[in-house]
């Protein structure tokens, strides 16, 4: 069965996508077999890998909320090892025709089964919300994986989902864990990132990453090329930013 790690932060602009497509390129980049999962409706996740989500006939909505298998809504990309369930503009009404569901908040864990056996990892990019979606998200993933940027603001509201985390542990499902807070966005030279790491340790004593996310114009760029950081900068500081945070997933798991 895959590791499934779903990347969650209710606030945007926190570089939540930015780590889920770098992240699972980098699973894959490292010799895995990765399936990314688009759960947030603003489809930036698959476009970010050059697929136009606005051009697709089926995608993840479909199979959430109709009869469409979640093998044939698996699109490949240019990373050897890495494929996409893309999202479309629908899966923004899937909040609400998930509602009526029997068993709707584990929606996404149910198909998921579908595909898992095919895939050493899965990692979800789930919506910048604590809404139904970000639920399934949270309720079919082994681990959480929280980016937190190097902001003033970037701790407000993490209590919220900490909590919202709990919920899930006590009434739905008992086994999953934060696996850890990175650092995205972060500035050396800036006197506020390094307070902002500090604050973190007190929400994640035992388990921040060492690696770092840099701010870096190019990470800003890549998705508007259609491409991973791995192909659009390799040998820059973002690439070696989150390959190291890969690596760090990889050696978390191999111990275990």
């Amino acid at each position: 069965m895959p590791v499934i790690i779903s990347v969650v932060n209710q606030k945007g602009g926190v570089g939540k996508t930015t780590t889920a497509v770098n992240l699972a390129a980098g699973l894959a980049e490292a010799g895995k077999f990765v399936l990314l999962v688009d759960l947030d409706p603003q489809g930036n996740a698959t476009s970010g890998l050059g697929i136009k989500y606005q051009e697709l006939e089926k995608g993840l909505y479909h199979a959430l909320v109709s009869d469409a298998r979640l093998h044939d809504v698996v699109l490949n990309t240019n990373h050897a090892g890495l494929r996409v369930v893309p999202s479309t503009p629908d899966l923004a009404g899937a909040n609400v025709e998930l509602v009526n569901m029997v068993g709707r908040e584990a929606r996404l864990s149910d198909i998921l089964k579908e595909v898992s056996h095919a895939y050493d990892y899965v990692i979800i990019d789930s919506p910048p919300s604590l809404g139904l979606l970000t639920l399934n998200g949270l309720v079919a993933a082994d681990k959480i994986l929280i980016p937190v940027q190097a902001e003033y603001y970037a701790l407000e509201g993490l209590g919220q989902l900490l909590k919202t985390i709990d919920l899930v542990r006590e009434n739905i499902k008992p086994e999953i864990e934060v696996l850890g807070a990175v650092l995205t966005m972060y500035d050396s030279r800036n006197r506020l990132s390094e307070e902002v790491m500090q604050e973190l340790y007190k929400y994640f004593p035992n388990n921040i990453f060492r690696s770092v996310i840099p701010r870096t114009v190019r990470l800003a760029e890549a998705p508007s090329f259609g491409k991973s950081i791995f192909h659009y900068e390799p040998s820059g500081k973002g690439a070696k930013a989150y390959e190291r945070l890969s690596r760090e997933v990889l050696d978390t798991f191999e111990r275990e």
